[in-house]
């Protein structure tokens, strides 16, 4: 009986909301003013190749999971990871971003669709569809990134 009263009380509390499209520069003018502002502004970030303003988007034990991989804390999924393919693309961009969010109390819970594609240096292109959740919670009047997970696969032709 506790956990259907908790469900409801959950349930009674959520706020959940879609964004189809964003415009990056009111994500600016707001910046992690809301859970999708600071899931726009970690997009935008990688789009923009880069990387430094990146961490104070994520709570400093931050969790980070990428298509089966544990990739540790986020800074570092940055030092390993995130930041070393960065130096190696021409551009990434973000299309066709779907983005669900969930608010109860002080936490979020957010699940985004979206595509990607890449152009290396070398010329290669890599398409993906790809699909992401996380958990933020509100800091000091921001919300940040407490648990991040990605993961992406090649488009059905």
């Amino acid at each position: 009986m506790e956990y259907i009263g908790l469900a409801l009380i959950l349930t009674l509390s959520t706020i959940s909301y879609q964004a189809v499209a964003h415009d990056k520069d009111a994500e600016s003018a707001s910046m992690m003013g809301t859970p999708e502002s600071t899931l726009e502004a970690y997009r935008s970030g990688i789009e923009s190749l880069d990387d430094t303003n990146m961490p104070r988007l994520f709570t400093d034990d931050a969790l980070v999971f990428e298509n089966g991989k544990a990739e540790g804390s986020f800074s570092n999924y940055l030092a390993h990871h995130l930041s070393p393919e960065l130096k190696e693309f021409e551009s990434f961009t973000f299309n066709n971003e779907t983005i669900d969010i969930s608010v109860i109390g002080e936490t979020a819970i957010a699940w985004e669709t979206y595509t990607y594609t890449i152009v290396l240096k070398d010329g290669r292109i890599i398409e993906r569809q790809g699909v992401a959740t996380a958990v933020l919670v509100k800091r000091d009047e921001s919300w940040k990134i407490a648990q991040y997970h990605s993961s992406s696969r090649t488009p059905k032709k």
